[in-house]
């Protein structure tokens, strides 16, 4: 007798688009209140195009709840021409920062990059906050719950780099770990297909305004480091 196939339900993971961390001014703006900028907007808008063009249709929404997922999401959907409504797991929020204040200028270069190298231990904390093991700890039992709902069929996901790291890890490894390198750009999407013993993942990062990553060189984490040394009156060393 014949073996079934496996049966797969389709994840499609995003990152919300690109938002200003930094006034103007050069003042923090506080992470669980920004907003996308004009360049998040159109790359929302063009993943939700891609969406459309390709006949992708969810019936399961979910966001993370702060704004720049929230946003993002809903231009996602309007782009794509569909009315799903989208719902909220705060336990999938990014990984939470501390005070940039409060950490010494010699320790900056560790506390923006230390959390997104290689294969990291769960006690490593992004910039002073909350530490890897503590974001596994929320985020991997929701992310278990939403594989465990068997009313959805293809779900979008509307999340953060760092979660979408811990979300992808797990993936891949079939296990509890963080693997750091895996850059997640602005409104990058995710494809996974997960049964109901296996996850396969068939695409990373693909950004849908520059699916080379043609004129990046410089991952988001070295990018806002970058902005706040200048900010704070000097250079970053290449």
């Amino acid at each position: 007798m014949t073996a079934a196939w496996p049966q797969r339900r389709r994840i499609y993971l995003m990152r919300h688009g690109s938002v200003d961390y930094f006034l103007a001014d050069g003042t923090p703006v506080a992470p669980d209140g920004v907003a996308l900028n004009d360049t998040g907007r159109q790359q929302a808008d063009a993943a939700g195009a891609l969406f459309g063009a390709a006949g992708v249709q969810f019936d399961r929404v979910v966001v993370s709840g702060l704004p720049r997922t929230v946003e993002t999401a809903e231009r996602v959907l309007a782009a794509a021409g569909q009315a799903t409504p989208w719902q909220t797991e705060p336990r999938l929020q990014e990984i939470r920062s501390g005070r940039l204040a409060d950490i010494p200028r010699s320790e900056l270069r560790g506390a923006f990059l230390g959390a997104f190298q290689g294969q990291v231990d769960e006690s490593a904390r992004f910039l002073g906050g909350e530490s890897i093991g503590e974001m596994l700890d929320r985020a991997l039992p929701a992310f278990q719950d939403l594989l465990a709902d068997a009313q959805w069929q293809q779900m979008l996901l509307v999340l953060h780099g760092g979660v979408n790291r811990a979300l992808l890890s797990y993936a891949l490894a079939g296990q509890r770990c963080f693997l750091g390198r895996m850059e997640q750009a602005p409104a990058c999407i995710n494809v996974l297909d997960v049964g109901a013993a296996d996850t396969v993942v068939r695409a990373i990062n693909l950004a849908p305004t520059q699916w080379l990553h043609e004129r990046e060189r410089y991952t988001t984490m070295e990018k806002l480091l970058s902005q706040y040394l200048r900010i704070e009156g000097s250079t970053p060393r290449s």
